[in-house]
């Protein structure tokens, strides 16, 4: 078996996790003005649309964060099976 460079799928896989670190920030970033109080009571109105907006904002972040986190695990995981049965052929 030839021994294949792992160059670019590290790059891939650098790219990722930097991707993902980015968006873990982004929502922390846009949670911040988040408030714990649900504003129902009367003359609390106005502020109701700016909750909705940043409650599905926060589920769009959370699930492409999600969808980063998972896709840059299964990545490095094909890197280190690919790695290892490299090293594992080399040495037999």
């Amino acid at each position: 078996m030839a021994n294949i460079n792992l160059t670019p799928a590290v790059m891939i896989w650098v790219v990722l996790a930097i991707a993902t670190l980015g968006l873990a920030l982004y929502r922390k970033l846009v949670s911040a003005g988040e408030e714990d109080l649900i504003h129902l009571g009367p003359g609390e109105e106005r502020q109701i649309p700016g909750q909705i907006a940043l409650e599905a904002k926060l589920k769009a972040v959370d699930r492409w964060g999600k969808i980063l986190t998972v896709i840059t695990v299964l990545v490095g995981l094909a890197m280190a099976a690919v790695y290892l049965t490299q090293a594992f052929l080399v040495h037999n």
